[in-house]
């Protein structure tokens, strides 16, 4: 192990996993047919698609930079380094196995290339010394939110509460793989309000006048409960874990609710797109689509995801913002914590 990489293992480190809100390219190397490589997609920030589902950058992005670290790179990257952490985040993915499968990287693969980093870390460093580096990283999660699409997840079940548990349970179990190979400080999103998404409201625009899908809201809004109190558990459980969770459902909410208290003219349209709300069609590529000509005064991009201005407030939020959004430590409380 050279000198150069034994120093920069005093860093801070950043490890994403997740969905499309964190997928920084992951998609583009992976033999599957959902990926976000074309034009508009980029335009704002890197001026070129990078599969990032926005027209520039994402919340681990932001997080990167807070974090005075460079971008952190996709996993299936060509040659990258693993100085300062890795995305394994992949558009579309979702806790569970079956959520789109055959299309994206599920988390249980994320959990799988965390392993290949982890035994090169220890051929690199030595055992002791690689636990040690990993128990400084911090481990961010956007997972779920797939998971309850129905078009996208054909496992049947008895009932919404067995369901939420399946979902929740993958998750924990990820998250206690990645602790038990020296994880200990974990920043995880709660699902947001997807019935409100432009996607949603176009499909329901019909004699509703695009109101929201309330429909797509209450298994997350269990999944948010749930979630809260397993968190707890395993820090009580589990020594030294430490961990961020973030409101992201309130957060989301209050912006599609009051766009202009957060600087947005409009929370219902999206920014790219087609149909009612150009919330059809996709954003792109072969499909026909609108572009509006400023991004920042929208807080979507395309039909389901949010512009790089609605990534910074909140990438703002979770790594500096306190209760009620965060709790019980905000990001950058996190990464400064000591793990035990």
């Amino acid at each position: 192990m050279n000198a150069a990489f034994r120093q920069k293992t005093t860093r801070v480190i950043l490890f994403i996993f997740g969905d499309s809100l964190y997928d920084a390219g992951n998609n583009n190397y992976f033999p599957i047919p959902l990926r976000i490589n074309h034009w508009p997609y980029g335009e704002t920030y890197f001026h070129f698609p990078t599969g990032r589902a926005s027209n520039g950058r994402l919340i681990p992005d932001f997080i990167a930079e807070y974090a005075k670290l460079p971008l952190i790179p996709p996993y299936l990257q060509p040659r990258i380094s693993y100085n300062y952490g890795v995305n394994f985040a992949s558009l579309g993915a979702g806790a569970l196995q079956e959520t789109n499968k055959g299309s994206v990287i599920s988390l249980n693969i994320q959990l799988s290339y965390f392993k290949n980093v982890e035994k090169n870390l220890r051929h690199k460093l030595g055992g002791e010394e690689a636990k040690r580096f990993l128990s400084k990283a911090v481990y961010i999660f956007s997972i779920g939110t797939n998971d309850y699409n129905s078009k996208t997840t054909p496992i049947p079940f008895h009932s919404q509460e067995e369901y939420v548990g399946m979902v929740i349970g993958n998750l924990t179990n990820v998250i206690k793989g990645i602790y038990n190979k020296g994880g200990r400080k974990f920043g995880i999103l709660n699902l947001v309000a997807k019935g409100c998404f432009p996607v949603a409201r176009a499909l329901r625009s019909a004699g509703s006048k695009g109101s929201c899908m309330d429909e797509f809201s209450t298994a997350r809004k269990l999944h948010n409960t749930v979630l809260s109190k397993v968190l707890v558990e395993l820090e009580r459980r589990l020594k030294g874990f430490k961990y961020s969770e973030t409101d992201f459902y309130t957060a989301f909410s209050e912006r599609i609710n009051n766009p202009s208290k957060y600087g947005f003219k409009e929370a219902k349209t999206a920014c790219c797109g087609s149909g009612p709300y150009r919330g059809l069609g996709g954003c792109g590529g072969n499909n026909k689509y609108e572009l509006c000509d400023t991004p920042d005064d929208y807080l979507f991009f395309d039909p389901a995801h949010p512009s790089e201005k609605a990534n910074e407030q909140f990438a703002k939020l979770m790594w500096s913002g306190n209760s009620p959004f965060i709790w019980p430590y905000n990001l950058k409380t996190l990464f400064e914590l000591q793990t035990q």
